[in-house]
């Protein structure tokens, strides 16, 4: 079965809009596709920035997805994500300590800072919402952080580290490679991979997050994330891939105001 779901990449969020802080809403979109419902809200700031020189900027993302279906209210679990964003945004990791997927792997969330300390660049929390056949659906909450893995050959890798009970206590990573593309309005290519949770039975269900990273390089404070506006407007376009054959396509705009 496929489907294609306007908007619906805002699930995405979790792993790519907040990586390339492209996505902003001053209040909540609700999009309906399908047996399909998402509630996504966010924003970046400032939004007033300058047309031609990288602005720092700080993300918040929070989004709800859910199936309308009374026959079938587990939605399906999402497998992976393409963000392509406006070359207008950057992500800058240089300097920055990185971590890697072995080190965040069965680890809790407290462990998994700890081990690599420094390359921490966003916080949050995710529910996932889990059913196993023939038992009653059943949801875990647990924090949500996301770290640097570093820059190499052209391509900035992040971790998605969460940690839920499901039903065991369990460390789920979510791999985020960035690479920078020419596809017109878009600079950024952002492939996010989502593993399974609880063999395919899970489904990450809501999200919040935020990243706010400014760190030394040099002797100058930097930001992880950057933007310019030169036309009063940041471009997004994504393609959410479900277990169950759903291919979920869409663009966002969302307004800046430049300055200087």
């Amino acid at each position: 079965m496929r489907k294609h779901l306007t908007l619906i990449l805002a699930v995405g969020a979790l792993v790519a809009l907040s990586v390339t802080a492209m996505a902003s809403a001053e209040k909540p979109t609700v999009v309906h596709a399908g047996n399909l419902e998402f509630t996504l809200n966010g924003g970046f700031s400032p939004t007033a920035l300058s047309k031609t020189k990288q602005t720092p900027i700080a993300l918040t993302a929070s989004g709800i997805i859910k199936s309308t279906d009374p026959a079938n209210p587990h939605p399906p679990p999402l497998t992976s994500v393409v963000v392509q964003t406006d070359k207008n945004g950057q992500i800058n990791a240089t300097g920055l300590p990185k971590c890697t997927d072995g080190a965040l792997e069965s680890r809790d969330t407290k462990s998994a800072e700890a081990a690599c300390p420094g390359s921490l660049v966003g916080k949050g929390t995710t529910k996932v919402a889990v059913k196993l056949p023939e038992q009653a659906e059943f949801s875990a909450t647990g924090p949500l952080r996301v770290f640097n893995g570093g820059t190499s050959g052209g391509k900035t890798t992040l971790f998605v580290h969460a940690y839920v009970n499901v039903p065991a206590p369990t460390a789920i990573v979510t791999t985020v490679v960035v690479k920078k593309i020419h596809k017109g309005r878009y600079g950024l290519e952002s492939v996010a991979t989502i593993p399974k949770i609880v063999n395919y039975n899970g489904s990450v269900t809501s999200f919040s997050l935020t990243i706010n990273k400014k760190f030394t390089y040099k002797g100058k404070q930097v930001s992880y994330l950057t933007a310019t506006c030169s036309d009063g407007h940041l471009d997004a376009h994504a393609t959410a891939i479900f277990k169950d054959g759903t291919t979920a396509s869409g663009t966002i705009i969302r307004k800046c105001t430049p300055k200087g």
